[in-house]
């Protein structure tokens, strides 16, 4: 058996704007972001189908979200995802800002 969450590891690749998370070396998912002054707004995460279940996905948030904390930036929630484990996690309640139709203009010229 193997034991996913032990080998799993979480970086921040800043020149991809995203946080991924390692499995055994083999990058497993990401979630990505860009920066709008202090805010840190993610826009997508997912996980590779090969890792699914493992509960990679949470794990990937948990350590990004404590990452832009520990950055003291903001979180927008624009991925679903982030915005669902936010209702679940009320410890980053203090430094999540809400998503407006100005962060998703802006988010649309970013990503073109």
């Amino acid at each position: 058996m193997s034991q996913p969450s032990t080998a799993a590891t979480v970086q921040r690749a800043d020149a991809k704007h995203r946080y991924e998370i390692l499995v055994d070396g083999k990058r497993a998912g990401l979630t990505a972001y860009r920066d709008r002054g202090e805010q840190r707004v993610f826009y997508h995460t997912e996980i590779d189908d090969a890792f699914a279940g493992q509960g990679l996905a949470s794990r990937l948030v948990q350590e990004a979200l404590t990452d832009v904390r520990e950055s003291g930036k903001r979180i927008v929630p624009v991925c679903p995802y982030v915005a669902k484990f936010l209702k679940r996690h009320e410890e980053f309640a203090d430094i999540t800002d809400p998503v407006t139709p100005d962060v998703l203009q802006w988010l649309d010229t970013q990503l073109g």
